[in-house]
């Protein structure tokens, strides 16, 4: 379900009291277990980080949780300079590796905790910028958005399936945090992502020849789609687009890929769909809350939905719309 738009501050110091806790227990391993030393500061003098990190991650986290709202970037902050430092670290040497990928999520939870802390809430609508900013396609004739959908797909595909795949494949190996899949893994990836590579493009012909648009919210669909995968499930590009990240980290078995494409699947859910779907309400109204009732986000229908009015047998031809 969508993340909620609303929070109590509480909830953001329940998270800074979470890594106090957490913080303290990892610098207790790292001064009794060898291990854990290695594989997350390397050979880095534990004494030394200790000094700085105790005072400005695990106290000044003790703080916010007690309601000193005016240390939360502290704290973030420095735990980015730190995950920054970690994975430069991380990656000239090789060692550390779980110690850089610690820190990097301690600092994506601590600036989302302290947003809300500070505002109440997640700002999710900070995202809508540049090609994630709602506008309308132009008219243009069926070919056009066809073209500039098969542009978006090309682009968005090289970057999100292979270019960020092997960058973090890379980083995996070069870190040292490598947990090597079946070798099954491989077979059941490639399986997938040809399947989920119809579903991507069954959905993006779907978006472009009835919707008078493209799937990217800055050329959006202009009518609301329910033709083709969206008559069956309402998002059916997202979880394309899921599924082929976790099968291209199966196939180039990659623990980190596969990780990279459910938070995708995180954020997607609870940033940006709620986003998307205010925007559909808006612009389609009773129409869209029908279809939003009857076609589930993620688990398809066993048939197909038909807006009131069209027959089975004689479908006209649908107006409709955005994933």
């Amino acid at each position: 379900m969508p993340f909620p738009q609303r929070l109590d501050a509480r909830a953001g110091r329940l998270y800074f009291a979470v890594q106090a806790l957490a913080g303290a227990a990892w610098w207790l391993g790292v001064f009794f277990s060898d291990s854990i030393r290695s594989l997350t500061l390397g050979t880095l003098d534990p004494i030394l980080v200790a000094w700085l990190d105790i005072p400005l991650f695990v106290i000044g986290s003790i703080l916010v949780a007690c309601g000193v709202r005016s240390v939360v970037w502290i704290v973030a902050g420095w735990t980015a300079l730190v995950a920054t430092g970690m994975a430069l670290y991380a990656t000239a040497t090789g060692e550390a590796g779980w110690g850089a990928l610690l820190m990097i999520a301690a600092t994506a939870a601590s600036v989302a905790a302290g947003l809300i802390i500070w505002l109440g809430r997640l700002p999710t609508e900070w995202i809508l910028f540049g090609p994630f900013a709602f506008r309308l396609a132009p008219a243009a004739p069926t070919s056009a958005h066809v073209a500039r959908t098969t542009g978006q797909v090309i682009v968005f595909w090289g970057l999100f399936l292979a270019v960020f795949p092997v960058i973090i494949a890379f980083i995996e190996r070069r870190w040292n945090v490598h947990l090597p899949l079946p070798d099954a893994a491989r077979w059941a990836g490639l399986a997938l992502l040809l399947t989920a590579s119809a579903l991507g493009i069954w959905s993006a012909a779907a978006m472009s020849t009835q919707g008078d648009g493209t799937p990217l919210p800055s050329a959006t669909a202009r009518r609301l789609v329910i033709a083709g995968p969206y008559r069956f499930v309402r998002n059916p590009m997202a979880l394309a687009g899921i599924a082929q990240g976790v099968a291209v980290g199966l196939m180039i078995d990659s623990w980190l890929v596969v990780v990279y494409a459910l938070c995708g699947s995180l954020v997607w859910n609870w940033v940006v769909r709620p986003l998307e779907e205010v925007d559909l309400e808006e612009r389609f109204g009773a129409e869209y809350a029908a279809y939003a009732h009857a076609v589930r986000c993620w688990m398809p229908r066993l048939t197909p939905f038909l807006p009131a009015g069209e027959h089975p047998v004689t479908q006209r031809r649908s107006s409709g719309a955005a994933s």
